[in-house]
């Protein structure tokens, strides 16, 4: 099951980082603008049509700042809204919501970007039995956010980290000398789960006769990823990656591959456009 919050641990940590990052020594201009015992009545909604993400993490940031906030949330992460949609009211203290503004915002726009783009893509290959997966081609240090961001868009979790699972990659197979040499290391040190990465038919062939338990079909046509399946007979696991986009993946899609990565689900979705504003 897909998480419903992301973890605990790795909002704090992405919330100490972005907090400290923006505010310094203070908001001086909210200080010398505005009487310090004003409140306010924020309402926080979307300009355009969205899926949602990152609503724990960006009321965490009002939470941090304003302990006492007065939060009403009204719509959750994985919610596909239209523009003009009300996400959340904050109700509190004026010095602490304006210098949590840009902050939250800015998780909010970045995660809800990731969620809509990979609504997008789930959309394209519905009804082909293919699963959407993520990369790690994150920015660093928002790996764990940017990943839950897919999920709440439909799409599926890669690995997470290098201790994550086993993936044979160019690199390895060039060091290596060979597919079936990488392969066969990998099995020798009692790994489990081996997917190998195969840029020709002829890996193909030989990391399935190797004992690979996955492959990945790197920068492979739609005929080639037919003849791939074909091969390995529903042997192993096959996952397409490399010049996937939307207007590719609905082609590669329907080749009997289970499953196809994108990098730019989380490497070029755009961030979406959300305002907080005054309450009438």
């Amino acid at each position: 099951m897909p998480p419903t919050i992301p973890d605990p641990a790795d909002i704090k940590a992405a919330v100490d980082v972005a907090l400290a990052e923006d505010i310094g020594t203070g908001d001086f201009t909210t200080k010398a603008v505005i009487p310090a015992d004003t409140r306010l009545n924020l309402i926080m909604a979307t300009r355009q049509d969205i899926v949602v993400a990152g609503l724990p993490v960006a009321l965490e940031v009002f939470r941090r700042l304003d302990p006492d906030a007065v939060i009403t949330v009204e719509t959750n992460d994985g919610a596909k809204i239209p523009a003009a949609t009300v996400i959340a009211r904050i109700e509190g203290q004026a010095e602490a919501l304006l210098a949590a503004e840009r902050t939250a915002l800015n998780f909010m726009q970045t995660l809800s970007g990731i969620a809509t783009l990979t609504r997008t893509y789930v959309d394209k290959i519905e009804g082909t039995g293919a699963v959407l997966l993520d990369t790690r081609k994150t920015l660093p240090g928002l790996r764990a956010l940017s990943k839950y961001a897919t999920v709440m868009g439909g799409a599926t979790n890669h690995r997470m980290r290098l201790d994550d699972g086993v993936l044979i990659k160019d690199n390895h197979i060039a060091v290596a000398g060979s597919v079936g040499e990488a392969t066969r290391r990998a099995k020798a040190a009692g790994l489990k789960n081996i997917e190998v990465e195969c840029d020709t038919l002829d890996q193909v062939a030989e990391a399935i006769e190797a004992g690979a338990d996955s492959l990945l079909l790197d920068n492979m046509g739609p005929d080639m990823l037919v003849q791939a399946v074909d091969i390995c007979a529903g042997r192993v696991m096959l996952e397409a990656s490399g010049g996937v986009n939307l207007a590719t993946i609905r082609a590669i899609a329907e080749t009997g591959v289970d499953s196809i990565s994108v990098g730019a689900l989380t490497q070029a979705a755009p961030a979406v456009d959300i305002g907080l504003d005054l309450a009438d």
